[in-house]
């Protein structure tokens, strides 16, 4: 099995670390607060060994990713441009995206607001309410 492979991507104005592993149909794994893509390092193995191109970044403001100063750079709507623009750096469209905790909301609304981006979301560890 291949290993975990680290790279920056830049995407929506910011330098993005992703951790990524396998080959195949591209999963974005949006992790919670406060985490990182660690979280994430056993889904990226077996998701790889199930024949995809697993993708766990470290979300804006965390790890290894740039850290705005500004506080209105976090909005809900910049983290689904980061993802967004992630799978158009990675060339993965159509991408499964998976959110856990705080990264839920992000894969609900990134697949709401891009379905020609995302063909299926995953929401993790949370209630989903609809406004």
């Amino acid at each position: 099995m291949s290993e975990v492979r680290h790279r920056t991507a830049e995407t929506n104005g910011i330098r993005m670390h992703v951790a990524e592993q396998g080959e195949g149909p591209l999963v974005l794994l949006c992790h919670g607060f406060p985490e990182s893509w660690y979280s994430w390092r056993h889904q990226l193995q077996a998701l790889a060994e199930a024949g995809f191109h697993a993708v766990a970044p470290d979300m804006r403001g965390y790890g290894r990713t740039d850290q705005p100063a500004e506080i209105d750079q976090y909005t809900l709507l910049h983290l689904v441009g980061d993802m967004v623009g992630l799978v158009d750096a990675l060339g993965g469209a159509p991408a499964v995206i998976a959110g856990h905790d705080w990264g839920a909301p992000v894969a609900w609304h990134a697949a709401l607001l891009r379905p020609d981006r995302f063909r299926a979301v995953i929401g993790l560890s949370v209630p989903f309410r609809p406004r």
